[in-house]
């Protein structure tokens, strides 16, 4: 009796039909093959390869962060902009209006990484600016490194290295991809703005060391010790000048009518003061306010910041010849004076006007010490900001505050209940809560469980939107935006057993000022503006992430994507040849 015939020996079969017929007519067929593909080479016109000459490539690239920059920015101040700032970075470039952040949380340290490496936390490793460490029990800061010690600086504040960063930049690949011959800088006021855009690569990074030093300094990762440049540019006495200056509305108050009236319930006054009132008096200020710290937290932070990049510009030779460089510049002032006075307040206003008359100076120094075509720049922010929730409630609006002692000291309650007494959490941070797991495994409880428990308990808290388990996080992905972005941000090896994430417009802070974190679009949306050489003029309302930005510049520039990247490039800013 004959059997049937199996899956494999069917195919087995069918494949011997097809290569006998084709060696029995192939000599029929081959030259009518052969013909067709003549005629196609002799008649198609040759389509040449997309490339771009090494001479058209941009002498250099120039990445701007500005700290805590919400989209609406833009809108709310454009009447007040200048011609020459965020106005020709905008006409004469191309500028994505819905540009999101696709992971939560939003914060200094992972926004920098994911602009400058084309990917999100969960791949990067920053996945916040500070988190706690399971195996040591320490809080460990994104960009603290005591391996290597300050240069320019002594204690802590030096100790800096991309020590935690996980992946290429950028930066990274221009020096892969010029054999080392591009020069790869990062500046900014916060050591996390200078050191994660510029890569583990660079060749130098520097941030500015307030309190009673006042210099501009860099670590042993980078340097053994600082350029006479450098040397020269903290002797010069600018730190003086800006923390004994006075900060003043650049224009009549009556001008400032997109913001709250100065004075006002919402902003927290500088320390020594009893209002946040104009004019401020820093000489008199700065004894209470951190010495020259008080400069980071006005808008003479981005000025020295600006005559620190154009410093090391002129004497690192960036730009100088046909080897693309690359500077990372971060505005920190903004995020300071943001986080103090609130995203309405005229202090925030007048920060972005002058920041504005700033990105002016440097495109027309650009343009006269590089060339109108041989730059490219590409700004963008790290996070957005969230209205003051005390302003927005006394308008009915939504939003709250959120203190995470009362849910710590709940599910501690609830496990002891269920489980017997312990310290069942040993630590809840950043909306991470991270289960005592030797406990557990001793008592015979299973880890799985109890985080499924404390994902369901903290959801009795109205002011908490989400919960997710590690153990959800680290399966499949998909479901709700919030939980993709959550898991973007997560890694397995850094994040609590259990994260929540908190109702639109509820935040854990005081009832002054603001801040961010949030996976939602106040913390989200942020610009992104494309500029120069090799960019197609333009604007688009498609949706993009942060993570399509390095691509893009990659795509513009022919250079190799980062290691790690996620995003696509933005195919409406790139002109295609």
């Amino acid at each position: 009796m004959n059997r049937p015939l199996g899956d494999v020996e069917l195919i087995l079969i069918t494949a011997d039909y097809i290569r006998k017929s084709l060696a029995t007519h192939m000599k029929f067929y081959l030259p009518v093959i052969s013909l067709l593909v003549f005629i196609s080479c002799v008649s198609s016109k040759p389509i040449a390869p997309s490339t771009t000459n090494p001479a058209t490539r941009p002498k250099l690239i120039v990445g701007i962060t500005v700290d805590q920059m919400r989209y609406d920015y833009i809108e709310r101040y454009w009447n007040d902009f200048s011609e020459g700032g965020f106005k020709r970075l905008v006409n004469d470039g191309f500028f994505c209006r819905n540009l999101k952040y696709n992971y939560m949380p939003t914060y200094t340290g992972p926004g920098h990484a994911s602009i400058f490496t084309g990917t999100t936390p969960c791949f990067h490793g920053i996945i916040e600016n500070d988190w706690f460490e399971r195996s040591s029990g320490l809080t460990i800061y994104c960009s603290s490194d005591s391996t290597v010690q300050g240069v320019g600086t002594s204690g802590k504040a030096g100790q800096m290295s991309p020590h935690y960063l996980t992946a290429s930049t950028l930066g990274d690949m221009l020096k892969l991809f010029s054999n080392e011959k591009s020069k790869v800088f990062g500046i900014a006021m916060k050591d996390r703005g200078a050191i994660l855009p510029a890569g583990r690569m660079a060749d130098g990074a520097y941030w500015f060391v307030g309190a009673d030093e006042g210099v501009w300094a860099t670590s042993s990762w980078y340097m053994n010790e600082l350029p006479s440049w450098v040397n020269e540019f903290n002797a010069d006495g600018k730190a003086s000048e800006y923390s004994n200056s006075q900060w003043t509305m650049l224009k009549e108050a009556s001008e400032y009518g997109e913001s709250h009236p100065d004075n006002n319930a919402y902003e927290t006054p500088f320390r020594g003061t009893l209002r946040p009132v104009f004019p401020y008096d820093l000489r008199e200020l700065k004894a209470t306010n951190g010495n020259f710290d008080i400069i980071k937290a006005t808008p003479f932070g981005n000025s020295m910041t600006l005559d620190f990049a154009k410093s090391l510009m002129k004497n690192e030779q960036l730009g100088s010849d046909e080897i693309t460089d690359m500077l990372c510049m971060s505005f920190s002032a903004t995020d300071y004076v943001g986080h103090q006075f609130g995203i309405h307040s005229i202090e925030t206003q007048d920060c972005y006007l002058r920041l504005d008359l700033l990105l002016a100076d440097y495109l027309n120094y650009l343009d006269q010490e590089i060339g109108k075509d041989n730059y490219l720049i590409f700004l963008s922010a790290d996070h957005g900001g969230v209205p003051t929730p005390s302003y927005i409630t006394k308008k009915n609006g939504v939003g709250g505050y959120w203190k995470s002692d009362a849910l710590e000291i709940y599910v501690e309650d609830q496990l002891s209940k269920k489980y017997g007494t312990g310290d069942w959490i040993i630590n809840e941070s950043n909306q991470n809560i991270f289960l005592n797991r030797e406990l557990m495994a001793t008592m015979k409880v299973n880890l799985k469980e109890a985080q499924y428990e404390v994902a369901n308990m903290i959801l009795t808290f109205p002011e908490i939107q989400s919960s997710f388990t590690s153990n959800d996080l680290a399966q499949y992905r998909g479901g709700t935006t919030i939980k993709e972005m959550v898991q973007n941000g997560f890694s397995q090896a850094q994040s609590g057993d259990v994260i929540y994430v908190l109702k639109p417009g509820y935040i854990e802070y005081g009832m002054t000022g603001t801040t961010h974190g949030a996976p939602f679009v106040y913390d989200s949306h942020v610009p992104a503006i494309f500029y120069g050489s090799g960019v197609k003029k333009g604007e688009s309302f498609a949706p993009y992430n942060i993570t399509d930005i390095a691509p893009t510049i990659s795509s513009i520039c022919r250079l190799p994507l980062t290691d790690a990247c996620s995003g696509s490039p933005i195919i409406e800013a790139i002109p295609i040849k």
